[in-house]
């Protein structure tokens, strides 16, 4: 199951840089030059979690693996992408795949890094974007409603019902505000609004690149970003990715804490945007522990039983008996499977249980 977030923004404010921290590696090339990423860069990352550790010291388990996310480096936008400037084709393709944006503002002065729009303003940069974006989604969903209008207009039923939703996107779209603007409660209803595609309907994580002293506390720039994402009820996250460079080549952990320590970070602004990236999917995590191995698996919420099942394994979910389950909190209180069994805090639950974050399941199933 993959669950993947666009890094996007304009180009020469960061997105490279961050990518190679998030990944530890040197994949993405980094350059002062607009559009140096132009083919994206995948990688997958581990989401950080202090649960999966406890998990394992209480079952004994010889090994953990986490669950994972994955990250999507897509080449630098412009104005006028909507219209194919720049990359802007190959950049809305490419953001057409993911599942959310992760949008990268400069928030940081440097005569060394050139700034295409010529100043650092990132509400500017951010409603730049935003704008290509909206402008693509107002062209697609004009054609696509040219004709299911006279459909509707016909008496068919399903050209109708399509228009039920189209339309009032388009109202928002033409007043300059994205589709995610426009809120629909009805199951079938979002699944029609996912199935047009549409970039401004994607959730959005504002990433605020800022200088390297400023790692700890951010600066008025991205306090105005984050005023911005608190308007929209969006998300916002203060990091400096030439620190997460650093950070991402010290191996020694005791090092590692030492250097965190003297910037005045607790952990990496990575294992920030990772977890913030994985909410921003609306996923959770559930556990599997044993011996051999202490495990962490992705469902998104709202998932059953037999859905987390099938995650592991699809005859898990096709012969899906029950889930013996323990609340988290719960196995940690009581010291592990066996105190939660004499404790009667193990439950049996059926197949129309929902997923609780944090679930320890043991699945029982017969194919």
């Amino acid at each position: 199951m993959g669950f993947n977030c666009g890094i996007v923004g304009l180009p020469n404010v960061g997105k490279s840089t961050l990518f190679n921290a998030l990944t530890a590696t040197a994949a993405a090339e980094a350059a002062n030059y607009p559009f140096c990423t132009i083919e994206p860069n995948t990688g997958r990352v581990a989401v950080p979690d202090p649960r999966l550790d406890a998990i394992a010291k209480l079952a004994g388990s010889a090994k953990t693996l986490p669950t994972q996310i994955e990250f999507v480096d897509i080449a630098g936008l412009v104005r006028g992408a909507s219209k194919g400037e720049g990359l802007g084709n190959q950049f809305l393709a490419n953001i057409r795949e993911v599942d959310a944006i992760v949008h990268v503002l400069r928030c940081f002065e440097s005569g060394d890094i050139t700034h295409v729009e010529g100043s650092v303003d990132p509400i500017r940069d951010a409603d730049t974007v935003e704008t290509e974006l909206m402008l693509a989604d107002l062209d697609s969903l004009e054609r696509r409603a040219l004709p299911l209008s006279k459909r509707a207009k016909s008496g068919e039923k399903d050209a109708k019902a399509q228009m039920e939703i189209i339309e009032p996107i388009l109202a928002a779209l033409r007043e300059g505000k994205p589709a995610r603007s426009v809120k629909f409660a009805d199951d079938n209803e979002l699944e029609a609004v996912r199935q047009l595609q549409l970039l401004t309907a994607k959730p959005v994580l504002y990433l605020c690149n800022v200088a390297e002293e400023e790692a700890a506390t951010g600066n008025a720039l991205s306090e105005k970003v984050a005023e911005k994402a608190k308007a929209e009820g969006a998300s916002s996250v203060v990091i400096s990715a030439a620190i997460e460079a650093e950070i991402s080549q010290i191996t020694d952990p005791e090092d590692r804490k030492e250097f965190l320590a003297t910037i005045g970070l607790e952990e990496p602004g990575l294992a920030r945007v990772i977890r913030a990236g994985y909410a921003l999917l609306g996923l959770l995590t559930f556990f599997t522990a044993g011996p051999k191995e202490t495990r962490a698996w992705t469902v998104r919420k709202g998932s059953k039983a037999p859905q987390a099942a099938g995650v592991i394994h699809t005859d898990f979910e096709r012969g899906f008996i029950r889930a013996e389950t323990i609340a988290y909190d719960d196995f940690i209180a009581c010291g592990g499977e066996q105190g939660a069994k004499d404790a009667g805090k193990l439950r049996i639950e059926g197949a129309e249980y929902l997923v609780k974050d944090g679930d320890i399941f043991h699945f029982r199933f017969n194919v």
